[in-house]
């Protein structure tokens, strides 16, 4: 997916206000063709508001959802716990989403249990089901009409290990596919893994969105320990590649590349300074994540 991928949805100024707490305010997202794009805040940031509000189940008080040329019947999302028949099967109950839609065959029915790890249950009546076979069901039924758009709210909620792990394989392959998917989660390991994209929310507003890897590379550095460390801090600074370098607890961490690291050591030798460590640190979503969203608040209320 690049900046050049078809425009599927843009959300502007996109506003809801509940009583006197504004659950979303003037949000403006956009999703592209090929996108796995994550929603990410904590509870109460509005992302379930969002997503109801793209959907047309939410009506917004100011703003507007711009679908280009992706008619209703083109989006299939999966918003908190799916609701099915408790009494007919796990295919039937796709059989009646499907007729709800204008029909889907059995080939395709079958391809998405298949696909989801329902095939054994497929004719097990709903209500037998456990929550992981729930949420799989329902993401099976968002899929059912070849979505150019896929909304998932909280996809691997009730899932084991093993089905949470298929969900990461899942959803790049989505992308992959071509399609549009909006990840809304709190899994912040899960984001990392499977976004090409993510947008950070808080009290309803966009604090963060960019590619994942952009994001990350920010918070990347170098820890270096040495003994002169105002000495060796006057050499780094003075380096072309590197963006800061920042004193902590009798270290420096080093902002630039994280395969700068002999570099570094050459200049630092060159100066009559030598390292006792010199370590390379990635940064992760979860410190990203972490650091833009807490200050602290006292709003609760619907996410």
């Amino acid at each position: 997916m690049s900046s050049a991928s078809p425009l599927l949805l843009r959300t502007v100024g996109l506003t809801k206000r509940f009583a006197a707490k504004t659950a979303v305010d003037h949000l403006n997202l956009e999703i592209r063709e090929g996108e796995v794009l994550g929603l990410l805040g904590p509870n109460g940031a509005g992302k379930t508001t969002t997503v109801g509000m793209i959907l047309g189940l939410v009506k917004p008080d100011e703003g507007r959802v711009e679908k280009r040329d992706l008619p209703p019947r083109r989006i299939g999302a999966i918003i908190e716990s799916p609701a099915f028949y408790p009494f007919m099967s796990g295919r039937d109950n796709l059989r009646a989403f499907g007729l709800a839609v204008g029909g889907v065959g059995e080939s395709r029915i079958a391809s998405l249990l298949d696909m989801l790890g329902l095939s054994e249950s497929a004719d097990a009546k709903y209500q037998t089901y456990s929550l992981g076979m729930k949420q799989r069901l329902g993401i099976a039924g968002a899929l059912l009409n070849d979505p150019a758009l896929v909304i998932l709210d909280e996809p691997s909620n009730g899932l084991d290990p093993a089905g949470q792990q298929e969900m990461r394989e899942l959803i790049p392959r989505l992308g992959e596919e071509g399609r549009a998917v909006l990840l809304a989660s709190h899994l912040l390991h899960e984001v990392e893994q499977v976004c090409s994209r993510v947008a950070i929310l808080q009290r309803g507003r966009l604090l963060e969105t960019g590619a994942v890897k952009d994001l990350l590379s920010r918070g990347s550095h170098i820890e270096i320990s040495i003994s002169d460390v105002e000495e060796a801090a006057k050499v780094i600074e003075g380096l072309s590649f590197v963006d800061r370098v920042e004193r902590v607890d009798g270290t420096l961490r080093v902002y630039a590349p994280l395969d700068s690291g002999p570099a570094l050591a050459r200049a630092l030798g060159e100066a009559g300074l030598f390292a006792a460590s010199l370590a390379p640190v990635k940064s992760s979503l979860e410190e990203l994540f972490l650091e833009l969203t807490s200050a602290p608040s006292s709003e609760g209320g619907r996410g």
